[in-house]
């Protein structure tokens, strides 16, 4: 099986919504299988965007929201998008210093994933930020932000128990702490 061949065949594609950030799709395909069947794509028009702070002495900030499509407050990671023609760092840099207030002078790239393959293209791009520096925040006007500093052992531990459910901050915070554990990686640096 080659792995870079796509199986699927689709026969047919509509637009079924569209606006500034999302177009949504119904597709009828035919399945590697060969069955017919229908697919709904929700197709992002920019990327998605996670930072863990981490200053000198291990702390890290946490961006608290009520999500509205989920209807219930969530902690996370500074968070955002970025459009597509846009340089990723500078999106992260942009996010970092609009959502938190901080300005960071070293970058480390962290992870690249696909927040929910099964039905959007969304990629996520996730980022250490070191050497941080103080400013005012600057959130987008629809957004009501709590901003919390700790540890980051602890927000790592929020991860582990449950009390932070978004996938980029759980896959961001966990890959820190693996590396922690590999000793590959050292927040001291």
């Amino acid at each position: 099986m080659n792995e870079n061949i796509n199986p699927w065949i689709t026969v047919s594609k509509e637009i079924v919504y569209d606006n500034k950030w999302i177009t949504v799709t119904h597709e009828n395909v035919i399945a590697p299988t060969g069955t017919n069947g229908i697919y709904g794509k929700v197709h992002l028009k920019n990327y998605a965007i996670g930072i863990v702070p981490i200053d000198t002495e291990g702390n890290t900030w946490l961006v608290g929201q009520y999500r509205y499509p989920l209807n219930k407050y969530s902690w996370e990671i500074p968070e955002g998008g970025g459009l597509l023609e846009e340089d990723i760092l500078t999106s992260a840099q942009r996010e970092l210093k609009e959502e938190v207030g901080l300005i960071a002078q070293q970058w480390t790239p962290l992870a690249k994933t696909y927040t929910s393959n099964a039905v959007t293209n969304e990629t996520a791009f996730l980022f250490i930020a070191q050497d941080l520096t103080l400013c005012k925040n600057e959130p987008d006007e629809t957004e009501q932000l709590q901003i919390k500093k700790l540890p980051l052992m602890s927000a790592i531990k929020m991860a582990m128990d449950g009390e932070i459910e978004d996938a980029m901050s759980i896959i961001a915070l966990l890959k820190i702490k693996l590396w922690m554990d590999e000793g590959s990686w050292n927040w001291k640096k």
